[in-house]
């Protein structure tokens, strides 16, 4: 009967047969909070930013059962400056994601703009702040988050365990290394504890010189608290050198939550431009759609390092910031 009903409506003879074997759903993030951000030498600066915790968005997700255990998935999802109404991602019109793929037993494979496996790593298991707010680990440490023309693998998870791979297409006419990407990552849940281990590998615009970053993370939920651990490890562009060091709590209680990490980066070069950041957030549930945030953020310097204080959505302006905002989910 499937079968039967795909074949027409691939020859355009019974569009809701095809239609009843599909779903699509539409959702987003509405974020807005009041930012300040002080340690500038141009001065301390306070504005209201669109997704400061998690970035604003409207997306559409959909799939599609083939039968027989295999289906197909869909993610359309474009960023939004509420702040604005602009486009984020640089006026991209799905700067977020935009892939389309297969799932099944033998596992999935998406095609298209897609999060590497490494942000995904930093995201799920090392950040307690979840690469957001003023507190978000991507201030010190690396953040290979999306790639173009990205096919990424990933395996069924057995006893517990699960792996990506990922290539993605420089696209560069005569040069087959400039511009591509490759990652991956395995992980390990058993119950409470989380493990991970991801790496990513990114070829410059020339095919010369390359960025490779490898992070181990680990998260165990202990109930009243979650603790959180990663180490990373950073052969950048050039002569960057760089070990990276987390450590951080998820604190649940009521309709409550206090997030607090502790990020320190080891410039490894002759030059030894250290850095440490401190941050401490709440989060109130309103409902199970809405939230108040209040997040604060200190970077301590060394040897003229000039790291800065973001947050989800910007780089931020000085070694310090404040944030107190909304968020929604729809």
């Amino acid at each position: 009967m499937k079968k039967s009903a795909l074949l027409f409506a691939i020859l355009g003879g019974s569009a809701q047969a095809a239609l009843a074997q599909s779903s699509t759903t539409v959702y987003g993030v509405a974020d807005m909070g009041l930012v300040v951000e002080n340690g500038s030498a141009a001065g301390s600066i306070t504005k209201l930013t669109s997704g400061v915790g998690y970035g604003s968005r409207v997306g559409f997700r959909g799939t599609e059962d083939l039968g027989d255990g295999m289906s197909t998935k869909y993610v359309l999802e474009a960023g939004i400056l509420m702040d604005s109404g602009a486009s984020a991602q640089g006026g991209l019109a799905f700067g977020r994601q935009a892939y389309v793929g297969l799932t099944g037993s033998p596992g999935s494979v998406t095609l298209g703009r897609q999060y590497t496996p490494y942000y995904w790593t930093l995201l799920t298991v090392a950040d307690p702040f979840v690469t957001g707010y003023a507190g978000t680990a991507t201030n010190l440490m690396a953040n290979p988050g999306r790639a173009n023309n990205m096919a990424l693998y990933t395996t069924p998870t057995i006893g517990g365990v699960t792996g990506e791979l990922s290539y993605s297409f420089g696209e560069v006419a005569g040069n087959i290394t400039a511009s591509r990407a490759s990652g991956g990552s395995l992980g390990y849940v058993n119950g409470p504890l989380v493990i991970k281990f991801s790496f990513n590998n990114a070829t410059n615009a020339t095919g010369t010189d390359n960025a490779k970053n490898l992070l181990l993370a680990s998260a165990y939920n202990f109930g009243p608290v979650k603790l959180h651990a990663a180490y990373a490890q950073n052969k950048g562009l050039g002569t960057t050198n760089t070990q990276d060091g987390l450590i951080g709590v998820t604190v649940p209680f009521g309709a409550s939550r206090i997030l607090a990490s502790y990020v320190a980066k080891n410039d490894k070069s002759g030059a030894n431009r250290d850095a440490h950041q401190f941050g401490l957030g709440y989060i109130y549930n309103l409902s199970k759609r809405t939230e108040l945030y209040t997040a604060y953020a200190h970077i301590s310097n060394k040897n003229g390092a000039t790291y800065i204080v973001g947050n989800g959505t910007e780089l931020g302006s000085g070694n310090s910031a404040f944030n107190l905002g909304m968020r929604h989910f729809f």
